[in-house]
């Protein structure tokens, strides 16, 4: 199945720019690869329309790898031959030794190792015990003043720990966080579709940026992935690897790729805005594109083919941050 044309846009939450409804993620995707193919990838990509690049500094917390999947991404867009205005720039500021580590000197870092003076969004994450939501919103505000981004959202958040900065940005005039980006999938669902971050997406005018759909690769049929991939909340991963047959059979009663089907299923989520994923090559990425022809043609079918591969119920807290129990 194949996708022709430019990838539609979609607005990012009621209050946030609009984007391309796939992105390509950074996280050991440009670091992965030879530095040819990452240039003629991101090439392709801006071509098609997937122009939004979720690229983050990874140093901090569990990230502690100065990896520099950032610096290549800089280096390949570059040689690319890509203008700053022709893509949208995902950046992170994160939370794990803030605020020793501030927003201002992380920004200013990660914009440098990829060589440009902005980015247009940022996710704020991870949000794990307590914090001084005041200052996180104050040191977010400064810095869209600043014109260092214009827009924020959050990752791995408590739906409640989000109400209550929405609320304060609202009660006291502070840039508010226009987005969630939430590991989401097929197996993964408890948390964006639960009732908490449900009600504060719709109330709170809320975009989702659905991530880690592919379970690092074992939702597109590599079941052993040798890279390292993300969290298990709920411990799970097995029986996600397991399941990979049913993955398969719904796939092809429409004519699709497990991860055509993966994506697509995301994209039936009324908040979704952008999908992102990881490809290892134009041709990876062109077949992925098909899901937005699977949309198309099956969108209303496929929650009901892949109903039973919510395998997170009842093992995870919709409330917590990276549905956790």
């Amino acid at each position: 199945m194949r996708y022709s044309g430019a990838v539609p846009r979609r607005r990012l939450g009621m209050r946030g720019p609009v984007v391309p409804m796939a992105g390509l993620g950074s996280w050991n995707t440009w670091d992965r690869m030879e530095f040819g193919a990452a240039v003629e990838l991101i090439g392709a990509a801006v071509r098609h329309g997937v122009s939004l690049f979720d690229v983050a500094h990874y140093n901090a917390g569990p990230h502690a790898e100065d990896a520099t999947t950032d610096v290549i991404f800089g280096k390949a867009v570059r040689e690319a031959g890509i203008a700053r205005e022709e893509y949208t720039l995902c950046g992170k500021l994160w939370l794990w030794d803030y605020p020793a580590s501030s927003f201002a000197a992380q920004i200013e870092t990660s914009l440098e190792r990829i060589g440009t003076d902005r980015a247009d969004l940022v996710v704020v994450g991870d949000f794990l015990g307590e914090l001084d939501l005041r200052s996180v919103l104050t040191d977010v505000s400064e810095l869209v003043r600043a014109g260092r981004f214009a827009a924020w959202g959050v990752n791995n958040w408590a739906a409640r720990d989000l109400g209550r900065a929405c609320a304060l940005a609202a009660a006291e005039g502070f840039t508010p966080p226009s987005f969630a980006q939430l590991k989401y999938s097929l197996a993964r669902r408890s948390v964006p579709e639960g009732l908490p971050y449900g009600r504060l997406l719709s109330q709170a005018g809320l975009g989702l940026q659905a991530s880690d759909v592919f379970e690092g690769g074992i939702l597109a049929g590599r079941l052993h992935p040798r890279r390292k991939i993300g969290a298990d909340p709920g411990g799970i991963r097995e029986r996600i690897r397991a399941s990979f047959p049913l993955v398969m059979r719904a796939a092809e009663r429409f004519g699709a790729t497990p991860a055509q089907l993966a994506v697509a299923f995301c994209f039936t989520h009324p908040a979704v805005a952008t999908v992102l994923f990881g490809a290892s090559g134009v041709r990876q990425l062109e077949e992925n594109l098909g899901a937005l022809t699977l949309l198309e043609r099956h969108g209303p079918e496929l929650r009901e083919a892949v109903a039973d591969l919510w395998l997170d119920r009842d093992v995870v807290n919709p409330e917590a941050s990276w549905g956790t129990a």
